[in-house]
């Protein structure tokens, strides 16, 4: 006989995460970086910190009366799908990734928001679920929502927001020149490490996924910070989290409204 993992950890504690039935909302953002669940919890109601275990730190609250939970992934695919497989094995139904990227549309600088309508699988995870060739896609009905709410939000800002399909890849340094010229001659918006994995995932286990980014460079264009504070991507990670923070509260409105007719 062979472990079936799924059925054995199904709405019970989760291992990596911590976090058992109960203890999460069904919207749950998912940063790479730890500290940031911190930066979400931030503008939660009552927000409790409910687990903090590895690279995993959870915070869950209220916002505008619907219950939110944010959970970090770390870095990369592997670690973000671990992530995501454990937060929907205790009842999590939407999962939107909160991130930076760096841009590969020369029209894009530091600070704006980058929206994903599709992922490029350049990593490995995702090959566990799925063939090579399947496509990696978030919910599109969710992500529509998502960019008609982020550009309402930034219509008095000079921040710019975007849409279009994202490179997401394995090795940081491993992009090289030649790599990034394909991407542009592709004409790829963006680069990250979690969005297909995350996507493929959402698919397969039949919840919402939606990623937004914030702009932390260009490799086009060259603009990159990477030795001093880039406040431009300080600035971004607030206002995409108060994005999708919106963007969940309107929504539960319309699926509430559609319920009860």
């Amino acid at each position: 006989m062979a472990l079936d993992k799924s059925a054995i950890t199904k709405n019970t504690k989760q291992y990596h995460i911590e976090l058992d039935v109960g203890e999460i909302g069904e919207y749950v953002l998912l940063p790479g970086d730890p500290a940031r669940s911190d930066r979400v919890a931030k503008y939660l109601d009552d927000a409790k910190l409910v687990a903090n275990h590895r690279e995993h730190r959870t915070f869950t609250g209220y916002y505008k009366g619907v219950k939110v939970s944010v959970t970090s992934t770390g870095m990369g695919c592997p670690s973000a799908a671990i992530a995501a497989e454990e937060l929907i094995n205790i009842g999590a139904k939407t999962l939107i990734r909160i991130g930076s990227s760096a841009a590969i549309d020369p029209g894009i600088k530091i600070g704006d928001l980058m929206i994903t309508t599709g992922a490029m699988k350049n990593e490995g995870t995702s090959k566990f679920y799925v063939p090579e060739n399947f496509p990696a896609v978030p919910d599109f009905a969710f992500t529509n929502h998502l960019i008609a709410t982020a550009k309402e939000m930034a219509t008095d800002s000079e921040v710019g927001v975007f849409a279009g399909i994202t490179s997401t890849d394995d090795a940081f340094y491993g992009e090289s020149p030649e790599f990034i010229k394909k991407l542009q001659d592709l004409k790829i918006q963006n680069i990250e490490m979690e969005a297909s994995a995350l996507f493929t995932i959402g698919h397969m286990r039949d919840v919402a996924t939606a990623c937004i980014c914030g702009t932390s460079g260009n490799l086009t264009t060259g603009e990159v910070i990477y030795t001093t504070e880039n406040t431009k991507l300080i600035e971004a990670w607030d206002l995409e989290i108060r994005v999708v923070l919106e963007a969940i509260a309107r929504w539960e409105s319309i699926s509430q409204g559609k319920s009860a007719t």
